[in-house]
């Protein structure tokens, strides 16, 4: 019996993620990708899988479900992952009541006071308690993003087409910048931020844009000294969809707007993740817009820097690189945009800042529905 073939457009996390499960289905599955590797918002992030952040019920479960796929696809495909959790301190009053709050409503989680805090790393000094969870999981996405196509193409046949821009769908048939033409009974456009090749009016008519953060890496720490679990301030309780459903977010975000209203207006969400190799990624500051600035800004750098210090400190501060990554965000409130811009072409996109805690659950339940 001839098996059913699926072309997946782009190699990001969702691309990625796509094509596993179709091949997974039965489909024999070609991707097709206009870099060498996927150089855009997927090797551009903390490596964070972040349950966590995601609201209760239908986001916080398929968050989980990615976690689980994670796992499996690093075991296949000899990638790092790290069980580390996540610590979000507390240094005011105000932040204190969000995490006890949000605990009190999600028991999975734990309040510790700072005796039980056993990360070298946090700041001790006026802290005054610490949510934890263990479901956070970490991968250094430059290594993820790298391996998985090869685990797909040995491990499940999935065919891939490296640096070949698609300029054209029209289903069954796919046309590349090389003259070429594939064919297939399904096709799937998961392009990411690139709004404009494809479907320009289509997404010109969506509720959504772009977002711009900067973000660094700090060297790999001296006599592979770890930090523990991934590190978050009180922004990030501010940030995160999750606690903002807590009785005293409100207040908090008050006092971050008229203490450090330039936070809010940056958007920074200022975090640390430990990858294999012991270097620190951290970050990060938001830009929305659909036609943002190529230069990074100091300040912003500076900002998030000078707020990571009051919550971390490393034996070795030491930047070793700086970026900026750029993803789709949408302005409405979805986690995602799924669309049939023609029978048998699926658009998967706007997954904001959560790709790589929710494509694979994302990819899994869109399609069991096919």
């Amino acid at each position: 019996m001839t098996k059913k073939r699926a072309i997946v457009v782009g190699a990001g996390i969702v691309g990625l993620a796509t094509a596993r499960k179709l091949a997974l289905k039965g489909y024999a599955v070609e991707v097709i990708e206009r870099s060498e590797q996927a150089q855009g918002a997927s090797v551009r992030n903390f490596g964070m899988v972040w349950p966590i952040g995601q609201p209760k019920g239908e986001m916080y479960e398929r968050a989980m479900k990615s976690r689980v796929i994670w796992k499996e696809t690093a075991e296949k495909a000899g990638i790092w992952y790290g069980e580390v959790g996540s610590l979000h301190m507390a240094y005011l009053p105000e932040e204190l009541a969000v995490i006890e709050e949000f605990a009190a409503e999600n028991p999975q989680y734990s309040i510790l006071s700072p005796a039980q805090v056993t990360s070298e790393a946090v700041v001790k000094k006026d802290l005054k308690a610490a949510l934890w969870s263990d479901e956070e999981l970490i991968v250094d996405p430059r290594e993820a993003i790298a391996k998985i196509p090869n685990y797909l193409q040995e491990q499940l046949g999935v065919k891939f087409h490296w640096n070949t821009t698609v300029v054209e769908v029209n289903h069954p048939k796919v046309k590349t910048a090389k003259g070429e033409e594939l064919s297939a009974d399904a096709i799937f456009v998961c392009s990411g931020a690139d709004f404009e090749t494809l479907y320009p009016a289509l997404f010109e008519a969506q509720e959504i844009t772009k977002c711009k953060l900067q973000m660094m890496r700090l060297v790999s720490q001296p006599n592979e000294w770890k930090i523990g679990p991934a590190l978050c301030g009180g922004l990030t309780l501010v940030h995160y969809e999750a606690f903002k459903q807590t009785p005293s977010h409100a207040v908090l975000k008050a006092y971050y707007e008229q203490n450090h209203p330039e936070s809010l207006e940056w958007g920074l969400n200022v975090m640390v993740s430990q990858n294999g190799s012991g270097e620190l990624t951290i970050g990060d500051s938001h830009e929305y817009g659909k036609d943002l600035s190529p230069f990074n800004q100091e300040f912003i750098d500076q900002m998030i820097l000078d707020y990571l210090a009051k919550f971390a400190d490393f034996k070795d501060w030491s930047v070793a690189s700086r970026w900026h990554g750029i993803y789709p965000k949408m302005t409405n409130g979805a986690t995602s945009l799924v669309l049939t811009p023609e029978e048998g072409v699926t658009i998967i996109n706007g997954l904001g800042g959560a790709g790589m805690t929710l494509s694979f659950g994302l990819a899994e339940d869109v399609l069991e529905q096919l």
